[in-house]
């Protein structure tokens, strides 16, 4: 086979809007675009410059053998083919709802006396279907408002004028229980049962207002007419309704028959969430997740998940509340940015919906693989601190002194954005005398980073120092000592406003407060701090008791340090048996070790 020359395909290409399909060697169809103009966006896979596009990109762009075009009138139109076209055809690398699920419809049979009930089916018969419902137990929930507002038949009878004048039919349980009229058997006339229809029609498209108006005027008529039997049921279904409108998502009265948009992404995932208002009550919503294949936009995923909604619920709303601007140019709806007022709530009802579900998902994915969840926050933190690589290794630094004295430096290791604690390291500092915190830190920073080069082991990606701009200045002068300053990225963490500060940075960068990056610095810092506080305590405590055991008659220096070399503290020095004694010190140094503690209880 000829070697493909894209040059050749791309000058059979016109400048006009459409569909462009990608084959493989073997003839697969491997992706489906739409574009305004066919030549500048085919043309634009196969620039020069590689590192425009992500991996997966070149990667198809390598596969790519073959070229083949569809010219439409409008931009519009593209989208619509583009669609069908992937749903057909699900090519490798398009984008791909995960979401394929039949929703359930209420039907409204195309009958005399219409029957309604639910179906995953939808058969084009004339019969009128609302939905789908994402929720099955939102649509049950309506069901059953209807069932109790409005009595309807639910046998399957043919029920003409012939069979019906004829007597052919009997009333059955339903009726004797009060659920149906009787329209089998003349006892609930067409006009009436059509009457009852026609309110129904307007629940399901969110009016609920015009049938609570019309229930009211029929009560007030009933008590008007002394019916108060009547009365008493117009009264119960108006509670009814009342205690199911309140339980709908009211917005605003003069919103009426627009759609909601918003969207979430994450690295290989995207969500978006649809909302249908009616009459200011929000009356459909779902929100479905889309696989990335190509490092997709926000837009293009929004306006590629619009369609399919648009699609799905057969909606023909002539506005949709976005988030952005979408490139589309349509006659068929216009797009709102909403900045303030209530449909700025709806768009905020959206965006709530979207992030809680995304969250939701991610969750369960993170369960199962728990990889994705440490994969997630170092692409966030190498994001958030403008870093060149993944931080899979992070290292903390943070002094400990008292007034001065026993000076101590912990560092704790971060590997894949958890704690590594068997490679915590902790030093007693050597050549600072008195409280001098920035030389504490340029002597830890030095002596760790001096031994790592000289043991070959690996440098860490992002090195974090407890504090200011001072103790960030001290550490930079010993990494410049080692000539390793420019080939790891060090930031200082300020405590009180949670501040981070770059060498050289004039201003501190300041993470959301929420950010799962600054959350991972916050426990490298408090990790550090009790790491060293730890370690400081437990060296002054056996400094201080050391100092003591000098005083007791018969231990000198050498003593002393055997004993808490072998013992640890003070505690198990205090308990050990005579025996256990007798492997350090002489009956004599004994007798006085004891003596010393009894006087100290």
């Amino acid at each position: 086979m000829e070697k493909f020359d894209y040059r050749e395909a791309l000058k059979k290409i016109p400048h006009k809007p459409g569909v462009y399909q990608y084959y493989d060697k073997q003839g697969t169809l491997i992706y489906i675009g739409k574009a305004k103009d066919l030549k500048n966006r085919v043309s634009s896979y196969f620039v020069k410059d590689e590192h425009l596009y992500n991996a997966k990109t070149r990667v198809l762009v390598r596969k790519i053998n073959k070229i083949s075009f569809t010219i439409v009138d409008t931009e519009i139109d593209a989208w619509l083919l583009e669609n069908s076209l992937i749903k057909k055809h699900q090519p490798r690398y398009n984008v791909m709802l995960k979401d394929d699920k039949t929703y359930p419809w209420i039907v409204i049979k195309h009958e005399r006396f219409p029957r309604i009930f639910w179906t995953r089916k939808v058969i084009r018969d004339g019969s009128k279907y609302f939905g789908p419902y994402a929720s099955v137990g939102m649509m049950h929930a309506i069901l059953e408002v209807i069932k109790e507002l409005f009595p309807l038949r639910t046998c399957n009878l043919p029920l003409t004028k012939e069979n019906v004048n004829s007597g052919k039919f009997k009333i059955c349980l339903e009726y004797q229980i009060g659920n149906c009229a009787g329209p089998c058997e003349n006892y609930q006339s067409e006009e009436d049962y059509n009457a009852n229809i026609d309110s129904i029609k307007d629940i399901l498209n969110g009016k609920t207002a015009v049938v609570f108006k019309r229930l009211k005027e029929n009560l007030d008529q009933a008590i008007e007419q002394l019916h108060f039997e009547e009365a008493h049921e117009l009264k119960r279904k108006l509670d009814l309704l009342s205690n199911y409108q309140s339980k709908s998502t009211i917005v605003s009265n003069i919103i009426n028959d627009v759609e909601v948009y918003s969207i979430a992404s994450e690295k290989d995932y995207a969500f978006v969430n649809f909302l249908k208002v009616m009459n200011g009550t929000v009356i459909q919503t779902q929100t479905v997740e889309l696989k990335k294949k190509l490092d997709e936009t926000d837009e293009e995923l929004l306006s590629l998940a619009i369609l399919e909604f648009r699609h799905r619920y057969k909606s023909r709303s002539k506005e949709i509340i976005v988030p952005f601007k979408l490139a589309i140019e349509t006659e068929e709806f216009k797009q709102t940015i909403p900045q303030l007022g209530d449909k700025k709530k709806l768009l905020d009802l959206s965006h709530k919906n979207v992030l809680f579900f995304k969250k939701e998902r991610l969750d369960q994915y993170e369960k199962l693989n728990p990889e994705l969840k440490t994969d997630r926050i170092l692409t966030k933190m190498k994001e958030d601190l403008r870093l060149n690589v993944l931080p899979k290794h992070i290292e903390c630094f943070d002094n400990s002194n008292f007034q001065g004295k026993y000076p101590v430096s912990a560092i704790v290791v971060f590997k894949d954005a958890k704690p590594s604690k068997k490679d915590y390291r902790h030093f007693n500092v050597k050549t600072v005398e008195g409280p001098n915190d920035f030389a504490t830190m340029e002597e830890a920073v030095y002596r760790r980073y001096k031994r790592m080069l000289d043991e070959g082991s690996p440098l860490p990606q992002l090195i974090i120092i407890d504090g200011g701009k001072g103790q960030l200045s001290s550490a930079m002068k010993s990494l410049k000592k080692l000539h390793i300053d420019t080939k790891v990225t060090v930031i200082g963490i300020a405590k009180r406003l949670e501040e981070l500060f770059y060498p050289g940075d004039q201003y501190p960068l300041y993470l959301d407060k929420r950010s799962e990056t600054l959350k991972v610095i916050q426990h490298l810092r408090d990790e550090a701090h009790r790491f060293g506080i730890t370690f400081h305590r437990n060296q002054r405590s056996r400094k201080t008791f050391q100092t003591e055991l000098y005083q007791v008659k018969g231990i000198g220096k050498v003593s002393a340090d055997k004993l808490l070399s072998k013992f640890k503290s003070v505690k198990k020095i205090r308990e050990a048996s005579e025996e256990e004694l007798a492997k350090v010190l002489n009956k004599t140094q004994i007798a006085a070790l004891r003596e010393y503690f009894a006087e100290t209880v």
